[in-house]
């Protein structure tokens, strides 16, 4: 029984974590510049637009669209020392960093996986912004392998190498600024098979995977070195990533805060159908609500029309009461709608009438409004205020996050906070994001090269931890503390 009185056997919980862990190589995985990160003001200012492109089938990966729809402009900061043409999408990426390679192996034997007998870099679409050429570069080192955790087994999938992207440092409505100086520099992932049935379990196998890493002594410290993504999922529900967790006790909390959620929203669903509301109800009908708000205290919405903007509304059939309804601690469906809006539209976010009268508008504001849209008692109504395309673009999003409440738990991609919640970043993937990288050469594994590693390999964790008990009487306590 979790610290929620959750009982995650009965739910079916299945936890897959990557980790991901910078590499400190003399060099960048597909370039020669230094793995370093500046703090100084950038050399040279780039402004790009991204767009998605379809894939050798002809497909356009969703979560890219997402992105491209956003509109935004990016802007790279960059160094001369730091980064280089490669960086700049102006030059073709050299050969793999064959150091990088070398750690990447090292791990994929220490976790008793099978290196591939020929590496093949791929090009995995990626069009927020983080890599100016609209891409991440990634492949797959070694297959299989397990670790031992608690005295249970944990299937290893693959260990893979990937270049990291650029650092966000700034962002607004209409840009996005990135800074090119961490682009580029290796990544190992080691991605788990969705067999942990715990959060404290989760927690664990990641301090353990993490163990492995530090033991080559080649992989960097400290906050931002270290990226770990969780697939969440249970029974009924659906996979969510969650992704950026970056402290290990922050871990068990994200999985708690996500069961939770995808429990509340199955049991919104559940609502919502007993109260007889059907996909065909929920039609795109944007009503303009300007009018209404012309004279409103409301300080958002008059700032919004005091730029030219307007008032749009829409109408949530039989949502009443639901969008108050708390999915997750400090985190109700309404915000759940404000976050997909916000994220879409580049918009503050949205009122609705669970939380009406409130921020200034007042009752008789909300009864016009209603009346408006001819909204009865049973129904929800949501506003937005701004740029009218960007109000329209805000609006679709709510009505689409509406429908996928008729079935439950949606196929996405979300962001981990702070204190243990997460908030929506994306459609997950599909298979369209992914496509071979021409520029850059297979790599041949020779087994002789493999088994020269093998034998070079330090020392396992458990192994360190034994020696300095057995060696200065150390507890099993202290010694962990000492590795």
């Amino acid at each position: 029984m979790g610290p929620k009185g959750l009982d995650y056997t009965r739910l079916g919980l299945k936890v897959g974590l990557e980790i991901h862990r910078q590499l400190d190589t003399s060099g960048k995985l597909f370039c020669s510049c230094p793995t370093v990160l500046r703090k100084d003001e950038p050399d040279v200012i780039v402004v790009r637009r991204l767009r998605p492109t379809q894939s050798e089938v002809g497909e356009v990966d969703k979560a890219a669209l997402f992105e491209f729809e956003k509109g935004k402009t990016i802007i790279y900061e960059a160094y001369s020392d730091t980064t280089c043409l490669v960086e700049l999408d102006e030059e073709p990426p050299h050969e793999l960093n064959r150091e990088a390679l070398e750690v990447a192996l090292k791990i994929a034997l220490l976790l008793n996986s099978r290196p591939v007998d020929e590496i093949h870099v791929m090009r995995k679409i990626v069009i927020d912004g983080s890599t100016p050429f609209g891409f991440q570069r990634t492949c797959v080192v070694a297959l299989g392998g397990s670790i031992e955790v608690g005295g249970k087994t944990i299937p290893i999938q693959h260990v893979g190498l990937e270049e990291d992207a650029a650092r966000k440092v700034a962002e607004d409505a209409r840009t996005v600024r990135y800074r090119l100086d961490r682009l580029g520099i290796p990544l190992v992932e080691v991605a788990t098979e969705p067999v942990i049935t715990d959060p404290l379990e989760a927690r664990e196998v990641a301090l353990a995977i993490g163990r492995i890493m530090r033991a080559t002594g080649k992989v960097k410290r400290g906050i931002g070195s270290v990226r770990q993504d969780l697939n969440i999922s249970i029974e009924g529900g659906a996979i969510t990533e969650v992704k950026g967790v970056q402290e290990l006790d922050l871990i068990p909390k994200v999985i708690e805060n996500e069961v939770l959620r995808q429990l509340r929203l199955l049991e919104i669903k559940e609502e919502l159908l007993s109260r007889g509301l059907r996909a065909e109800d929920l039609r795109e009908e944007f009503v303009d609500a300007t009018e209404v708000f012309r004279g409103t205290r409301s300080r958002v919405l008059r700032r919004a029309l005091d730029r030219g903007g307007v008032v749009l509304a829409l109408r949530l059939p039989k949502f009443s009461g639901l969008l108050a309804r708390e999915i997750m601690p400090g985190h109700r469906l309404g915000k759940e709608l404000s976050d997909i809006a916000s994220a879409l539209s580049g918009l503050g976010g949205i009122f609705h009438t669970d939380e009406l009268p409130a921020y200034g508008i007042s009752d008789e504001e909300v009864r016009a409004l209603r009346e408006l849209v001819g909204a009865g008692p049973k129904d929800a109504v949501v506003l937005v205020a701004g740029d009218r395309e960007r109000c329209v673009k805000a609006l679709r999003a709510v009505l689409e996050r509406a429908r996928q409440a008729l079935l439950g738990v949606p196929r996405e991609t979300r962001v981990a906070l702070p204190d243990g919640r997460t908030k929506f970043m994306r459609p997950r993937p599909g298979a369209a994001r992914m496509y071979p990288e021409t520029d850059v050469p297979p790599v041949r594994i020779d087994p002789t090269y493999v088994e020269e590693l093998r034998s070079k390999l330090p020392e396992r964790p458990e192994e360190t931890a034994r020696r300095l008990m057995r060696d200065y009487g150390l507890s099993e306590k202290l010694a962990w503390q000492v590795i």
